[in-house]
């Protein structure tokens, strides 16, 4: 009996447990259909909304009444100010709002549904166009849903990069401001039928904006004109923001205007010395050398592009050049191309093998020269066959005998015109033109090498020279200052 008094607690403590577990699931139950009708409150307002909707309609109660359209800008980021171009490139939201008549309804028969996002090609929305727009596709906004209230309201905020065109006056460089003007308005409606107003009478929205590191935002204000074009009788109305921006002049500052202040106090510092001190010359010295060292750099720096570029079309390379930049300066500056080692012996056989190759060439026949062979093969053939009825003989080709190897047209007129030959003498021509455009290559991946390679000597010699001619004038002039180091 004690035991099962001591059960009884516990039997209750489950039995409250499960009475609340239960509760729990009613109050469930009840409450999950009231959610699910939402969603079909809604469905059911978008097809009322939407099923005689027309979005070719300017939706106003009052035909002849203008639409008001309130605009404004937020602008986050200044992305580039492209001065040669005179484009201003920015990151910004735009932010439209009207009332559209057709978009009304009452809550409580809707299940107290108050707002609704539907895409915008499904709605009138105002046709709002930058006019001073650079972009190649006019239009840079992203298309995002309308917010439509019960009321009619429509919140309409596309986000966008923007490329207008901007006017950039360089005169007070780097101590420029600069005015950018952004431009929007409809593009068919005039203002009898649109109306636009400024959200704000301070202009754009900078409470978003991300700092640039070159320009400084002065300020974004904004003005409504009414305009007359020439085109339309009718006044077209637009917003425009002006974008006050100021060029950060602390990187041209030490960049720009301190070595231009310094270089100019070198030059003055020179007349607040007495006529009579030599450092008066000696300082004025030392500023002409290095005026002049830097001018010099700059054109022996353009001789070496020069170089560097040629191509055997336009330019040949003369003997005294191959000479000094190819044979003897390399040796000198101990130079050499890869795979190439450039000595006063391997100089000397160069030019060697240049007048042997000469020689050879101007003694060997037509057909060796264009196949780069020797003419012992057909000694050869001769010996072997020599009643054959396709032996060529060897005068027929120029022989040593001759003076010069025979030309192509004489080694076809001296032989007996049969099909073969005919074949051959075409395949003579085809080799010769053939070997000659191979050769011709060749020989201009050479030219091109050597000028290349003046290039790179002369830059060397430049190098050295302008290394020694710091050293030695900074050396000289400087320590003819009487006290250089003071204790």
């Amino acid at each position: 009996m004690a035991h099962q008094t001591r059960g009884l607690p516990q039997l209750r403590i489950k039995f409250y447990t499960t009475v609340a577990a239960g509760l729990q699931i009613v109050l469930l139950l009840t409450v999950l259909p009231q959610e699910s009708l939402c969603g079909r409150h809604e469905k059911r307002l978008l097809n009322h909304l939407l099923l005689n909707y027309n979005t070719l309609e300017r939706p106003v109660a009052n035909e002849s009444e203008p639409l008001e359209v309130k605009f404004g800008i937020t602008l986050q980021q200044i992305i580039d100010v492209d001065e040669k171009n005179q484009i201003l490139t920015t990151n910004a939201w735009l932010k439209l709002e009207w009332t559209d008549y057709n978009l009304q309804w009452n809550e409580s028969e809707y299940g107290g549904v108050k707002d609704l996002r539907i895409t915008p090609n499904k709605l009138w929305k105002p046709d709002i166009l930058m006019y001073n727009s650079a972009d190649e596709g006019f239009d840079g906004t992203y298309q995002t849903n309308v917010v439509v209230t019960h009321n009619g309201s429509c919140l309409y905020v596309p986000p966008g990069i923007f490329k207008s065109t901007c006017k950039i006056d360089i005169t007070w460089f780097p101590f420029d401001d600069q005015h950018c003007d952004m431009k929007f308005g409809s593009w068919t409606y005039d203002g009898n039928q649109l109306d636009l107003v400024l959200n704000s009478e301070e202009g754009g929205d900078l409470s978003d904006f991300i700092t640039n590191g070159e320009w400084y935002l002065i300020g974004m204000p904004g003005k409504k004109n009414t305009i007359m074009y020439q085109c339309c009788p009718e006044p077209y109305v637009d917003v425009t923001f002006t974008i006050q921006i100021r060029r950060r002049t602390l990187y041209y500052f030490f960049n720009l205007i301190v070595p231009c202040v310094l270089i100019s106090s070198m030059a003055l510092l020179g007349f607040t010395l007495p006529p009579d001190s030599g450092e008066k010359l000696t300082l004025g010295s030392y500023f002409n050398c290095i005026m002049f060292m830097v001018a010099s750099s700059v054109v022996l720096t353009v001789l070496v592009l020069n170089y560097h570029h040629r191509s055997p079309d336009r330019y040949v390379m003369p003997n005294w050049v191959k000479l000094v930049f190819l044979q003897w300066l390399p040796c000198v500056l101990r130079m050499s191309r890869p795979g190439k080692k450039i000595t006063k012996k391997t100089i000397l056989m160069s030019n060697r093998m240049k007048e042997l190759e000469l020689q050879e060439r101007s003694s060997k026949s037509l057909l060796a020269n264009v196949l780069d062979i020797d003419d012992d093969f057909r000694h050869g053939n001769s010996a072997a066959n020599p009643a054959s009825g396709y032996n060529i003989s060897r005068s027929a080709y120029g022989t040593p005998l001759s003076t010069r190897p025979a030309t192509v047209e004489e080694t076809s007129a001296s032989l007996p015109l049969s099909g073969m030959q005919k074949e051959l003498h075409t395949i003579l021509k085809e080799l010769q033109f053939i070997t000659s455009r191979m050769k011709k290559a060749d020989e201009d991946d050479e030219v091109i090498s050597d000028w290349k390679f003046a290039a790179m000597v002369v830059d060397r010699v430049c190098l050295f020279v302008f290394t020694i001619f710091t050293v030695l004038a900074t050396v000289v002039i400087l320590l003819r200052a009487p006290h250089i180091i003071v204790q």
